[in-house]
């Protein structure tokens, strides 16, 4: 106890630890039974100087002993001794009570809490239960979580969720209860579509460089690495079937994992997109792969037809493959073999890889709290909002709470991709001031954008809030075919630029496929 006591900033004599300990576990039991206005509570409460944690204790309890005795709940439901005595035919005349410390009993100046100050004890108690996991010191780490609840209940907005989120990740780290597999991780994603930039960027940027890649060629064939619900295409089908001269024939083939439920998901997408296609006179031919890995993937699985010009295209799927280091280098080997046009790449600006524990929370607790205040500017349904928060939630989960081959949100900086692609004999694609310049404007148009930032790093796309990237877009294509001199016609330019107001429409008003 006096080890939890010290790492988060108390000083307590060893004569006072007993007693310390005594109101510690009466205030858990407390708060624990007392859900209604606890935030009152916590923005009352009075807090002494870290020497003196004794008589703030006897505060907090006084203080939730009074709000107790004046509620209208039934009292005789809440258990714990500090909360409701017992019934007695005859009681004390003069029962004792708990009262706060008054100016006889202690000198010692009196601070209010507000959520600022609060707010730094919670960073620095989760920063401390990180550090107690590091050096698996399971008993303060556990006593710690439990603390970062009572701390996080006077926080409110991105701050609280985020420290909810995170006490979860450690609490599962703690006692070894891994998250599964979400039954609704496709909708979830679907959630975070509409409520924020972030994938409406990624496909854009992408579809924008498959868009170029694809001038003038008449048999395409589009092979997705995580083709979810199929929402990046119905936008790249209707850029080309405006395209002078006519559409060309479209092949796409969409990979992704088993479905929860063993339904037969990549076919249903694969039928909506087919549907769309016929309303804008598209040829289409779709095929869907279940894969539980990209890994497992051959190049001869994908029927290539020596007439078609193929993009590949990887959205947020790379880095899973990192929790075994081959299968990148397999799946490389994949794209290598399949010799296309262009490969399109979107991943997290961020390292979550390392293999440091604290280091990896450390990054992870800066990177979420800045998605998370993204989250909170976005005028969107509340449903909607509060299942992109589930989405992310999950993602903390994994960075957090799993190791090995079950961690696989394995996120890398562009610069690890870089090198990684660079290794792997491919060459970056300049994306353009073109597919910049419509990104800027993709964000202009998404309400609350205000916060949001477009920026060029050597060819490259990344789309942050205020000051912090969050995700990258990048283009890759085989070195040996690397031709590209940025110099190109004007009528081109001019296709382009249509082609790309109808990715941008498209981006914004999402069809219902």
């Amino acid at each position: 106890m006096d080890e939890l006591l010290a790492v988060v900033g108390y000083k307590v004599r060893s004569s006072d630890m007993a007693e310390v300990a005594e109101k510690l576990e009466r205030l858990e039991e407390a708060m624990g039974n007392v859900e209604e206005g606890i935030s009152e509570l916590s923005n009352e409460a009075v807090h002494y100087n870290p020497a003196d944690i004794s008589n703030w204790l006897e505060s907090m309890l006084w203080n939730i002993e009074k709000d107790s005795a004046c509620s209208d709940y039934d009292l005789k439901a809440i258990p714990g001794k500090a909360i409701y005595a017992p019934e007695n035919p005859n009681p004390n005349p003069n029962p004792k009570r708990l009262k706060p410390s008054t100016e006889s009993q202690s000198t010692r100046a009196v601070v209010v809490v507000d959520s600022q100050q609060n707010g730094i004890r919670l960073v620095h108690t989760l920063m401390a239960c990180a550090e107690a996991l590091e050096i698996n010191n399971l008993p303060v780490a556990e006593a710690l979580v439990k603390q970062i609840g009572f701390l996080a209940v006077s926080q409110v907005g991105a701050m609280r969720k985020v420290a909810t989120y995170f006490a979860e990740a450690l609490a599962r780290r703690i006692y070894r209860v891994f998250p599964l597999h979400h039954a609704l991780s496709d909708s979830l994603q679907i959630h975070f579509y509409e409520t924020c930039p972030y994938l409406k960027f990624a496909h854009f940027t992408a579809n924008q460089a498959i868009l170029e890649a694809f001038h003038g060629k008449t048999r395409v064939h589009v092979v997705d690495f995580g083709i979810n619900q199929g929402m990046q295409w119905p936008a790249l089908m209707q850029a080309l079937a405006l395209r002078p001269g006519g559409p060309p024939a479209f092949r796409l083939t969409g990979i992704g994992p088993p479905a929860a439920d063993n339904s037969d998901h990549l076919q249903e997408v694969g039928w909506k997109l087919a549907q769309f296609a016929d309303t804008i006179h598209v040829h289409f031919e779709y095929r869907g792969f279940v894969a539980t890995s990209l890994a497992d993937l051959d190049a001869s699985m994908l029927q290539l037809r020596e007439d078609e010009s193929v993009a590949v295209n990887s959205v947020f799927e790379f880095h899973r493959l990192l929790a075994r280091p081959a299968a990148v280098d397999k799946v490389l080997s994949v794209v290598r073999h399949i010799r296309p046009e262009i490969l399109t790449v979107v991943e997290q600006e961020a390292n979550h890889n390392g293999p440091g524990f604290l280091d990896r929370f450390t990054e992870s607790l800066h990177y979420y709290s800045t998605l998370f205040d993204s989250l909170e500017g976005s005028p969107v349904n509340p449903q909607d909002k509060a299942m992109s928060e589930v989405y992310l939630g999950k993602q903390i989960c994994n960075v957090v709470a799993c190791e090995g081959t079950e961690r696989v949100e394995r996120h890398e900086t562009l610069n690890q991709w870089r090198n990684r692609f660079a290794s792997a004999g491919f060459s970056p694609v300049h994306l353009g001031s073109n597919a910049f310049k419509q990104a800027s404007t993709l964000l202009a148009l998404f309400a609350g954008g205000d916060g949001y930032r477009v920026d060029e790093n050597n060819g490259c796309l990344m789309l942050g809030w205020h000051t912090r990237p969050l995700i990258a877009t990048s283009a890759w294509q085989l070195a040996a075919n690397s031709g590209w001199d940025g110099v190109f016609e004007m009528d081109y330019w001019n296709t382009v630029n249509d082609n790309a107001a109808v990715l941008l429409h498209k981006c914004v008003w999402k069809l219902g496929v």
